[in-house]
């Protein structure tokens, strides 16, 4: 297929802000897509090469590119970053560049999107000696052989900054329309923007097969093949493969102990939450990873984490879902979660990590147990699975502290003791509730203290002035908008690093995570791709036509960063809603 194709269909999609139209422009697509090239398609559309699963990036700094521009259109590298500055995005930088390039293309071909897709996934594999070299004469004959328009999306590929709005739930519709459409009789209107499928229960019934899909494989290209190639019978074959992970379970706040157990019913499990780093482990034999709620790998970084499951844990092949709460080996006082977040990204001097910052893991839920799938067994089977099967060892590892109970006071009771003994509060769980990847759903809801805190996503910043000269500071914050499938500012901050100081957090360290991630710089003020999720305590959400959301924050203070969250796990617009309408004030 020609790359060109694909360009005229990000360009179409770039240009609406409504989701059914962007579903209806892909579904198109989709359907006249041959097989051959629908997951490199389906990946690209994503501004992705390898699937959510795979932590692996293309690992390519705004620098490499206007390197790569200047040398594929014969200009200074100065002329580029001028033009860069000048419209905002690299990638549009680009395209008006190609077209007043200088030098003459030689030996240029048509790219296609199978060129475009393997050369990506070469620079992705090229380490060493040499590499930068190489990864930019590979971006520079992909922008040769460009017309201006692929050069934008080329580009902002690269950068894995994509800008076109295809989010999760116009993926996974897209699918749907694309491959069931005829069967089900979908109707779009394009002038009413609105879908008419002929059986809504139908219709319902695909979107919740290819989301059930999706939910374990977690790499849309392969649930597009298996839905074009096999249909809904390939849909239902996906089955759960130890050493590949799946979206975690997730769970709703509740009000009070009272609605907690208005949502989940009576008896209920009520069990810790625990202040700590979700983990999914796999165990195939002697073989052990570790996930994180992102679908990161962090095998290596807890090795002590793997001598527990080897020694603790009976069965060769499982999947289970624990939390690791970090503690202090001198006091053997439990430490709250950033004690051990630095320890999620360490490559190096990780035995001496592990020593400083141990971990006990804290196991509440079995996925999967001797190859057999606990998806859809109630709660309290998966419970004794793990009851049964873990050996208990005090700082090591543990089973989730539980009481089965009807009573308010005694849930009020135990909540309490979880709070004294340093967690976060409690969770209330269906006991005849299933394993749901990645929703959230009545099976289980969290009860915090009232005040409830907010992940958000940092995306932009100021650099500072005097003491803090050559640091960014004064933090634009942005919560997630499902329906738009995009960010929306919410406020700054720019209290409380200072206190994240203790947990090996400084502004300096901020600015050198944030500074690959830098788009535009505009005097003082940078903007930033959405990726450093920072959870954030407030006073008060206020209306504020000031920002985006519409509401602000008032006065913010920063908590921790979230190593462990993805920005489409922020705080959304629903929830921000939902608060404001609950605060006393109201």
């Amino acid at each position: 297929m020609n790359y060109e194709r694909l360009v005229k269909l990000y360009d179409s999609i770039e240009k609406t802000t409504k989701r059914l139209e962007k579903t209806y422009l892909v579904a198109e697509f989709l359907r006249k897509t041959d097989v051959d090239d629908i997951r490199q398609i389906i990946l690209l559309l994503q501004g992705r090469v390898f699937p959510k699963y795979d932590s692996r990036t293309l690992g390519v700094a705004s620098r490499m590119i206007i390197k790569a521009i200047s040398k594929s259109y014969g200009m200074t590298e100065t002329k580029v970053e001028s033009e860069w500055k000048r419209t905002g995005d690299l990638g549009d930088a680009a395209e008006y560049l190609a077209k007043n390039k200088k030098q003459a293309t030689l030996f240029s071909t048509k790219l296609t999107v199978k060129k475009v897709f393997n050369n990506l996934l070469k620079i992705a594999k090229l380490e060493g000696s040499g590499a930068v070299e190489r990864k930019t004469g590979m971006i520079a004959e992909l922008l040769t052989s460009a017309e201006p328009i692929e050069a934008r999306y080329i580009v902002r590929t690269v950068l894995e900054d994509l800008r076109v709005g295809i989010g999760e739930g116009v993926l996974r519709d897209s699918i749907v329309w694309a491959f069931f459409g005829d069967s089900i009789n979908i109707n779009y209107d394009q002038e009413k923007k609105i879908i008419e499928p002929e059986n809504r229960e139908t219709y319902n019934m695909y979107v919740e097969k290819v989301q059930e899909a999706y939910d374990i494989l977690n790499d849309f290209s392969e649930v597009a093949e298996l839905a074009k190639t096999s249909g809904l019978k390939g849909l239902k074959s996906v089955g759960l493969k130890v050493g590949k992970p799946i979206k975690v379970m997730l769970f709703i706040k509740a009000k009070s102990i009272k609605d907690a157990f208005e949502r989940v019913g009576k008896p209920a499990a009520i069990e810790y939450k625990y202040d700590g780093f979700r983990m999914q482990i796999h165990r195939n034999k002697d073989v052990i990873k570790i996930f994180t709620r992102r679908l990161e790998d962090v095998t290596a970084q807890f090795p002590e984490v793997i001598e527990y499951v080897k020694d603790h844990i009976e069965g060769n092949n499982y999947i289970i879902d624990a939390e690791a709460v970090g503690y202090d080996p001198k006091t053997k006082k439990y430490l709250p979660f950033q004690s051990i977040s630095q320890r999620i990204k360490r490559k190096y001097n990780i035995k001496e990590l592990s020593e400083d910052f141990p971990v006990e893991l804290n196991v509440f839920d079995v996925i999967m147990f001797e190859g057999e799938s606990f998806l859809k067994e109630p709660f309290k089977e998966r419970r004794k699975i793990i009851e049964k099967y873990i050996k208990e060892e005090n700082l090591k590892i543990r089973t989730a502290k539980q009481i089965i109970t009807s009573d308010e006071k005694e849930a009020e009771d135990f909540y309490k003791r979880s709070l004294a003994d340093g967690e976060e509060g409690v969770m209330f769980k269906n006991l005849e509730g299933i394993y749901k990847p990645g929703a959230r759903v009545g099976y289980g809801v969290k009860v915090k203290p009232v005040m409830e805190s907010l992940d958000l996503v940092i995306v932009g910043a100021e650099w500072g002035e005097g003491k803090r000269s050559g640091w960014l500071t004064s933090f634009t914050l942005a919560c997630y908008d499902k329906e738009k499938e995009r960010f929306l500012e919410i406020g700054k901050v720019g209290t409380g690093i200072k206190e994240l100081e203790g947990a090996g957090v400084t502004f300096e360290q901020l600015t050198q995570l944030i500074k690959p991630l830098i788009k535009e710089e505009k005097g003082r003020s940078v903007t930033i791709t959405p990726q450093i999720v920072i959870e954030v305590n407030y006073e008060e959400i206020q209306k504020s036509p000031t920002y985006s959301s519409g509401y602000a924050l008032r006065f913010p203070r920063v908590i921790r960063i979230r190593d462990d969250k993805a920005p489409d796990e922020a705080s959304d617009t629903e929830m921000i809603r939902r608060l404001y309408s609950t605060q006393r004030s109201r």
